[in-house]
Formats: C-alpha cells, structure tokens, sequence
C-alpha cells in the first residue's frame, strides 16, 4: 500500500523538515526512503553533510517506517553510527521496521550518501517507535 500522500501531509505540517529539505521517495507499510538533496547550508566546516543533518534524516526514517504500522507515534530512543563522511549530492534514508507489537516497533535506517551515481553507506541507526498515548479529557 502506497502512504506517500498520507507521508507528505506529516512531512508538510512539519516546520523543520521543510527547512531541512527532506522529500519522500517511497513510503509503504514497514518501510520509507527518504532523500535530501545537499545543499551548502548542510555541509560543516571540512565540507562533508554535518553529523546533525544526517541524524535527522536518520530520525525521520526510523519514524516514518514505525509509523507505518503504529500510526501516531514518538520516538521512544535511537542511535547512530557514522561510518565515513557524507559527500555527494544527495543523502538516502531508508528506513524499515525489524519487529513490532500494538505499541512499539523496533526499526533500523541505513543512510547512503550518493555522488555520481553511486551509493556509500555513511551511517546506520536503529531506533525504538512508540505509538503516540492518547489524551483523555
């Protein structure tokens, strides 16, 4: 099932995504690519894609991808492993749920950065996803 439209009216009411620039390649039940095109505002001092940028995107994967089977949903906790710098045109998060039950999902994201064509492997997170507790009154 195709939850693109349903993933950008999320990503549209997010203020800071919009800043940052992430788009939505595909989104489906278990699973989401997400892509930022690098821009200068997303470099460091040295020129690679900066840490915070990349965890981003790492975060928003692992969200998306939880949200597809839990709906609502926070981050319960994540890390990350940067495994080399981030240089190219573009970064891509997929993101895609290992397990799950009613309330949680645990989901891994692999982030590629990719110049010419070719894809490299620049981080690796995973992540626990909770549905959102809802309010009474």
């Amino acid at each position: 099932m195709d939850l693109k439209p349903f993933g950008q009216t999320i990503l549209d009411a997010q203020p800071f995504s919009k800043l940052v620039g992430v788009e939505i390649a595909r989104f489906e039940e278990g699973f989401c690519e997400l892509v930022l095109e690098i821009k200068e505002r997303h470099r460091q001092h040295n020129g690679f894609v900066h840490g915070g940028v990349t965890s981003t995107l790492a975060d928003m994967a692992l969200t998306f991808a939880g949200g597809s089977v839990l709906q609502d949903v926070l981050t319960l906790e994540w890390k990350i492993n940067f495994l080399r710098p981030g240089i190219g045109q573009r970064l891509v998060a997929r993101g895609q749920v290992m397990s799950h039950g009613a309330t949680q999902a645990v989901c891994r994201c692999d982030i590629f950065a990719v110049k010419d064509g070719e894809e490299k492997i620049v981080a690796a997170a995973q992540g626990t996803i909770a549905k959102r507790p809802q309010r009474k009154g």
